[in-house]
């Protein structure tokens, strides 16, 4: 490429960023001017129709890992990866089918509650507020590490198109996530995730199409052997084991404990909506989640065919973007991924300063806070917890994937089985919920740091088990509280 070319390239890019950006920000100052109090900063009034629901759900579940992650794990391992999408639509349709419309009620029926910790508290009459602080340390300890995802997402988006240092490119990819988390709340989170869910959408479908023309024009699928097309088998040709089959399907069980999609439960206007999200997000994902494999699968061939070297194998979107569009067209898909990563990153930061302000703040320091102080506190806590997130980001050898599984096990086992428990079984006690979230917290780093035969296994697969064992077992032993 010449370096006329590549100038082209840049200023498309750029101005394609940037109009994204400015569209960003200027929901983000809509909802600023519609946000009053913490009960709109957190959940939006509680006012979300089913479509904006619904797409924040799937975005903010998403992230940077849609585009970065999963093509990056199809590249290296082809079909294999098909089950982690499958465990997770299933997942996502479980998820609305089961406990949307049980804890949009439950959320408000027990005090209004605002956050996932403020809804366990009110939930069993905990007066001494263990539970409450529990779940919020666990939160805010997570989040930082789904945050720093998103922030590694981040750089690795402005380090392969404009070629920024990498630690530049995550402070960048920071300043433009929480420019408007800070103000708009969750109006401005749940409506940019809205637009940035078609966005996601209207790039996996484009990208896949113009690689397969690609190919096919060029005579062969080159790579494209049977073990790679096979879901049965690894790339290399060996069975694909049981640990690795149960470890994919795990993933599934994570929605049901993700503060960011519970929030959304929480936040639709009527159960009546609920139905109507389900298809919408249940759609949305499989959609979104076939093209993400089929950009790995066929990035995979592209670069064999034509001797492209994609060292880093979560870039194959990127690359293919770069290879196969026009600069300006390519800077629309390329903002797809920054709109990936705000929309999950944003959610994060929202749920995690409720946890601070609402949770440890109200809670420990200041019952009699006024809301407009408790909004101000939330918004410092966005901030706050952004640079941790930036620092943890900045480390060497953080992979999306990687830092994605940990935080959605973490989350999943913590709260997937006490919440699922909460909203079905009302002899469930105060007791057998803090025992259920230590246990699945616990053994999911106790787990990931272990090795070899079952310490294989994807830890969110025993953490939810075993926490769901704890809290039954413990909640017989003790009296019901509420």
């Amino acid at each position: 490429m010449s370096a006329d070319s590549m100038a082209q390239f840049d200023v498309g890019i750029v101005v394609t960023f940037a109009l994204y950006l400015a569209g960003m920000f200027a929901i983000g100052f809509w909802a600023w001017r519609k946000t009053t109090d913490a009960a709109d900063y957190f959940l939006g009034g509680r006012s979300l129709s089913a479509w904006p629901a619904a797409l924040s759900a799937g975005a903010s579940d998403m992230s940077g890992w849609l585009l970065l992650g999963l093509p990056g794990y199809a590249y290296l391992a082809g079909m294999e990866a098909i089950w982690i999408g499958v465990g997770l639509l299933l997942g996502t349709w479980l998820n609305w089918l089961l406990l949307a419309d049980r804890f949009r009620t439950a959320t408000e029926h027990y005090g209004n509650a605002l956050t996932i910790p403020e809804y366990l508290s009110n939930r069993f009459d905990d007066h001494k507020r263990i539970l409450q602080m529990v779940a919020a340390v666990f939160i805010v300890l997570f989040f930082l590490i789904y945050t720093s995802a998103g922030l590694v997402a981040g750089g690795k988006l402005f380090n392969t198109v404009f070629g920024a240092p990498s630690h530049w490119a995550v402070l960048i990819g920071c300043l433009c996530i929480v420019s408007y988390t800070f103000f708009g709340g969750f109006l401005a989170v749940a409506w940019t995730d809205l637009v940035q869910a078609l966005l996601m959408a209207a790039a996996l479908l484009v990208v896949p199409i113009m690689a397969w023309q690609g190919l096919t024009g060029s005579g062969s699928l080159a790579g494209m052997d049977a073990n790679r097309l096979n879901p049965f088998t690894q790339a290399d040709g060996q069975p694909l084991g049981a640990i690795v089959l149960v470890s994919s399907l795990a993933w599934g069980l994570g929605y049901f404990g993700q503060p960011h999609i519970l929030a959304r439960f929480a936040a639709i206007s009527s159960v009546g909506e609920v139905p109507k999200a389900r298809r919408v997000a249940v759609t949305w994902c499989a959609l979104t989640m076939a093209c993400a494999l089929a950009v790995g699968m066929l990035g995979y061939s592209y670069a064999q065919r034509h001797g492209l070297n994609i060292a880093d194998s979560e870039t194959v979107f990127m690359v293919l973007v770069n290879v196969l569009f026009h600069p300006w067209i390519a800077g629309i898909l390329l903002a797809a991924i920054l709109a990936a990563i705000m929309s999950t990153a944003d959610s994060q930061l929202l749920v995690c300063s409720s946890a601070l302000a609402e949770d440890f703040y109200k809670t420990l320091f200041k019952r009699s806070a006024t809301p407009a102080r408790v909004l101000w506190v939330s918004r410092l806590a966005v901030a706050a917890v952004a640079v941790i997130a930036t620092l943890l980001a900045l480390m060497p050898g953080n992979s999306v994937l990687d830092l994605v599984s940990y935080a959605w096990a973490g989350f999943g086992a913590a709260f997937g089985p006490i919440i699922l428990l909460s909203v079905y079984w009302q002899k469930m006690t105060c007791w057998g919920a803090l025992a259920g979230m230590l246990v699945g917290a616990l053994t999911v780093v106790v787990w990931k740091n272990l090795t070899g035969g079952v310490f294989e296994v994807y830890e969110l697969f025993p953490g939810f088990i075993l926490a769901a064992a704890a809290t039954i077992i413990v909640s017989k032993l003790k009296r019901p509280t509420a």
